[in-house]
């Protein structure tokens, strides 16, 4: 995985229990990423919902955290079944991570679980004005077609392999010591930090 992100920033898998991690991410956007992520306009209340289906059979969900906060999010959903060969992606990243490659790092992360999902046709969809969104797809060559106000996109992932299945168990291996030895140090030496 290329390692575009700022400073202090990494990319993971959201473990199960970290749902309200992602509820307190899509609560921090601001209104013009909040439309943008959810098309249009949206509650506190069913945003809270939404989030707690991410440990649900058929989603996977990519975070990219700052000193241990969430800031930006891919979630990859089954379409249909959680064992179905389409799925959606959607994307949240807090403003003042965004033109900053995080975007990049989340989509190739959510391609990657996709293609060892067996996923055929990964699904994207933007409102017209979202030319970040739009450049992304571009970005890995994806088929674009307008619709109703709204602009769609769908990659189709190459097939698994078992370099493919590999490369995705080295990199949640090594995020989830990444994390916990991250989470260790903050517990012991941040305190510190803040005294000064």
């Amino acid at each position: 995985m290329r390692e575009l992100l700022p400073d202090g920033g990494m990319v993971r898998k959201l473990w199960v229990g970290e749902a309200d991690a992602y509820r307190d991410h899509l609560l921090r956007l601001d209104p013009e990423s909040r439309h943008r992520r959810f098309s249009g306009a949206i509650s506190d209340e069913i945003i809270g919902r939404h989030a707690a289906t991410i440990s649900e059979v058929g989603v996977v969900v990519h975070g990219f955290f700052v000193d241990g906060v969430l800031r930006g999010a891919a979630e990859l959903r089954h379409i249909g079944s959680p064992f179905s060969s389409q799925a959606e992606a959607a994307f949240s990243i807090e403003a003042p991570w965004q033109s900053h490659g995080v975007g990049t790092e989340l989509l190739e992360r959510a391609l990657l679980s996709a293609r060892n999902r067996g996923i055929k046709a990964m699904h994207m969809q933007w409102l017209p004005d979202n030319h970040r969104m739009q450049q992304l797809a571009r970005k890995f060559e994806a088929e674009i077609k307008f619709d109703f106000g709204a602009v769609l996109g769908e990659v189709d992932p190459p097939r698994p392999t078992p370099l493919s299945f590999l490369r995705e168990a080295v990199v949640d291996n090594h995020n989830i010591v990444t994390a916990i030895l991250d989470a260790h140090w903050r517990r012991l030496f941040r305190p510190a930090l803040n005294t000064r």
